[in-house]
Order: C-alpha cells, then structure tokens, then sequence
C-alpha cells in the first residue's frame, strides 16, 4: 500500500480544486497528515498539516486564507481544498504523514506517492 493523491488538473487564475490523499493505514492512523508541492526546479515545500482529531491545522504563509485542509479518519484520506488559485501554486502535489510538532512541517517518512499535478493559467 502506498500513498495515492488524486485530483489536480488544470484550472484558471481564481479558480478551485480540491485534492484527494488516500494513505496505507498503518501510516495514516494516529498521525498528523499533510501536503507538500514541488514546482519544476524548486525542492519541495510545506504546504499544509492536520493534527489526528483535525482539531488543529497550520499552512504555508503562502497559501493561508485559500487553502483548506481537512481529514476523514474513516477512509484513511486527507484532502486539500484550494481557492483562488494563483500561477505559482501550479506544482506536483504530494501528501505524507507529518511531525506531529505541525509548524514545522516535516514528513514523518521520505517515502512519497507519485503526486498529483496542479496547473494554473493565467
């Protein structure tokens, strides 16, 4: 079992998706989730975490006020809702378990799925 991101594509300047993570139990339970992108050239970066309850969350500076991160501990998934999208979150997005410390953003594991990629036109 792997991690498996799904819902990217292409959307216009303004626009929304929303990305879906589905991950192995024995990663996803009891831990906190999050979201990472990496842009041609860029080393990958943070982007969002939720505790185990999902009574906590912390975002990139970048992304705060647009994105929304969310979990469904029945189904093993997380996702990411994002609005107003702008050219530079265009990117391949990944999800990983994450240091339970969420500001740091750290994944727990350097194990990753194929991610899913994230194109905004302008």
């Amino acid at each position: 079992a792997q991690l498996v991101e799904s819902g990217g594509g292409l959307v216009q300047v303004g626009g929304s998706l929303r990305l879906s993570c589905q991950a192995p139990t024995r990663l996803f339970r009891a831990n906190a989730m999050g979201w990472f992108r990496q842009a041609p050239g860029r080393e990958r970066e943070f982007v969002a975490a939720i505790n185990w309850s999902g009574a906590n969350t912390n975002y990139a500076d970048s992304v705060k006020g647009r994105f929304t991160i969310s979990r469904d501990n029945a189904k093993n998934s997380v996702y990411l809702q994002m609005d107003s999208l702008e050219p530079e979150d265009t990117a391949v997005y990944y999800c990983n378990a994450v240091n339970p410390l969420l500001r740091i953003g750290r994944p727990l594991i350097d194990a990753w799925g194929q991610g899913t990629q994230v194109n905004v036109s302008s």
